[in-house]
């Protein structure tokens, strides 16, 4: 009997602290600490923003000394514990600054997968 793969996740649930910066929606600079919890090669639900954002406002992150710029989706202003949140999505010209993370946690899955029953690791 031969067993399919699982598909890969392309999001992984995380909590990586990383900073941060852009412009506001009064047009002041910003910088600060936030949570990237929901992240994929592609974008984030970022949590703990102070700032006020808007859908298609760019912002940077810096995580792990990497930078990339990205692009605000959307917004929501939650309760007091996550403050705001934002959908955002990296340009395509950037790196994305955790592509390490999600490499290795593909690198788990195939490893997983490769171990079902009926599976060798040279699938």
């Amino acid at each position: 009997m031969h067993h399919e793969r699982p598909p890969s996740r392309s999001r992984i649930n995380a909590d990586l602290p990383l900073r941060v910066w852009g412009v506001d929606t009064r047009g002041e600079r910003f910088l600060q600490h936030a949570q990237a919890r929901d992240i994929s090669l592609s974008g984030a639900l970022l949590s703990g923003l102070d700032t006020e954002l808007r859908s298609g406002d760019v912002i940077g992150i810096l995580y792990v000394g990497k930078k990339a710029r990205y692009r605000v989706v959307w917004v929501r202003h939650s309760g007091s514990a996550h403050k705001v949140q934002a959908a955002v999505q990296r340009f395509a010209s950037d790196e994305c600054p955790w592509k390490e993370l999600l490499a290795v946690e593909c690198e788990g899955d195939r490893l997983a997968a490769s171990l079902l029953p009926g599976t060798t690791l040279e699938d």
